[in-house]
């Protein structure tokens, strides 16, 4: 991330603000997991701005962002806007992750275990050796 002009906007402050104080249920239990390092140590942002937009959660240390989604996602436009959107946070180098809202209510473990999955493949990349050809 060399532009540091892409994180949080100051143009978006206000907005980001507004979101996290009309958090969803979902989006306030999803933090409850996530806030203080709670899972495995891994620092969270919660309406955080990348470029002009504003993801639900962001893991900068695993270059990964949560988002949740609830009936607005399922229309077609939507999922078109969603899917564009994630081209481009992903052109970044972030991983991007998407639930429906029932997941945190009726699954927890299987979101946290999603979630591991992304960090344990990290890990598994910076494990590995590196080939040098010619030595």
């Amino acid at each position: 991330m060399k532009n540091k002009n892409l994180f949080n906007k100051k143009g978006l402050k206000s907005y980001r603000l507004s979101l996290r104080n009309r958090s969803t249920s979902a989006e306030a239990v999803l933090w409850d997991i996530l806030k203080s390092k709670n899972l495995d140590g891994r620092k969270f942002r919660r309406q955080h701005s990348i470029g002009n937009y504003i993801v639900d959660f962001c893991c900068p240390s695993e270059k990964l962002i949560i988002e949740l989604d609830g009936d607005p996602h399922g229309e077609y436009h939507k999922i078109e806007e969603d899917a564009n959107r994630d081209k481009y946070l992903e052109s970044l180098g972030f991983a991007v992750l998407r639930f429906e809202n029932r997941f945190v209510f009726q699954d927890p473990e299987y979101l946290k275990n999603e979630i591991r999955k992304v960090f344990n493949k990290k890990e598994d990349r910076s494990d590995k050796p590196v080939n040098h050809p010619g030595r």
